[in-house]
């Protein structure tokens, strides 16, 4: 068990996550008549546990066609003769090579998202597993193994968990990949992304990722596909791709939960 993923935590809830998965499915059941499963987004029952109707109704899908770089959405479809890719990515092509994000990052989905990453609420990791499979169905298609953004070890004792990897090891177990939380680690301790241009971004990320010893040997002529919670500028997820591609990865992918309107558009 992993410290990224979460194992210096899990470690004494084991005993009792394996009582709780023994005779898990009529439990289940047997539970569910009786409290019906609730959402995550409030005390409403729900037929299974995930959003309110009216969450769910509100949360914005991105939905084909969408830019093959960066995962943007296109305002419409132009057909058979139309590019996969925006303006942006066939001038400045990121260095991952495809991205995929489940939603648009805006008033209905940053709460729930915030929720998670900061609140400590970790029954959504599932539910945006779920959503990320979805909306980058061919990306774990072709991957062969899943990495999830690391945190820096302060960061990780302060947050408790990371929320990527918490998102990247049930997708990963879904589609059948290899999950790989620790062949990528962050160095630096570097400021918060929050409020920066996208250059100082890029800037303060640039060399805060590296792979380790035994990463290299795992992700070395592989496809990665590369999970984090939010697209903002890319500049995070750039500095990643790098990383594993410096490290011999012959490709990598990006798949988000949220991305926000035009990544290109935030101030230089």
């Amino acid at each position: 068990m992993t410290l990224q993923d979460g194992g210096w935590r899990r470690a004494w809830e084991g005993a009792g996550r394996r009582l709780r998965t023994e005779g898990a499915g009529w439990g289940r059941a047997l539970a569910d008549l009786i409290l019906p499963p609730m959402a995550h987004d409030s005390r409403e029952a729900t037929a299974a546990a995930g959003l309110t109707p009216d969450a769910w109704s509100r949360i914005r899908f991105l939905e084909a066609p969408v830019c093959d770089g960066c995962g943007a959405a296109f305002d419409y479809d132009g057909g058979a003769f139309a590019e996969a890719r925006c303006a942006a990515c066939i001038a400045q092509p990121y260095a991952f090579e495809r991205a995929r994000a489940a939603c648009l990052y805006d008033e209905a989905s940053r709460g729930l998202i915030l929720r998670y990453k900061h609140g400590d609420q970790q029954q959504f990791a599932p539910l945006f597993a779920r959503w990320i499979g979805r909306a980058s169905a061919e990306l774990v298609e072709a991957a062969d193994a899943v990495v999830p953004v690391p945190l820096h070890r302060l960061r990780l004792l302060s947050r408790r968990f990371n929320q990527a990897a918490e998102i990247a090891r049930p997708l990963a177990r879904s589609a059948g990949r290899d999950y790989l939380p620790d062949a990528l680690v962050r160095t630096v301790h570097t400021a918060s992304q929050g409020g920066k241009s996208r250059r100082g971004r890029r800037l303060n990320v640039k060399t805060a990722f590296v792979v380790t010893e035994a990463g290299r040997r795992r992700v070395r002529g592989r496809r990665i596909l590369l999970i984090d919670d939010v697209l903002t500028t890319g500049a995070t997820a750039e500095a990643c791709a790098r990383a594993l591609l410096d490290a011999g990865a012959r490709a990598v992918d990006l798949a988000v939960v949220a991305r926000v309107r035009n990544a290109r558009e935030i101030v230089m």
